[in-house]
Parts: C-alpha cells; structure tokens; sequence
C-alpha cells in the first residue's frame, strides 16, 4: 500500500513536497535532496508525519 508522505526542508522546515512510497518495501524515513524555493537553493528534504 502506498502512503502519501510529505517532505521538509531542514533549513527553513517549510514543507514543501509531497511524494508516495511504500512503507512495506521501505520502513525507513525518506531523504532527498531536493530545491528549496524559499531557501533559493537545494537542501535536504526528510519525511514528516
């Protein structure tokens, strides 16, 4: 079952993206590096609840 999940950056903590994923296949918390359009630059972006 996939799960829709947000993302935050860990600069201004803004959430920003939202993305599915498959908690089964992947129990771990997602992290991407993805563009901050407040930050003006790529961040780190982990999965909230």
């Amino acid at each position: 079952m996939r799960d829709i999940i947000q993302l935050q950056c860990n600069d201004c903590k803004r959430r920003n993206y939202s993305k599915t994923r498959n908690k089964k296949a992947k129990p771990a918390k997602m992290e991407l590096k993805k563009y901050c359009r407040f930050c003006k630059q790529h961040t780190v972006h982990k999965e909230t609840k």
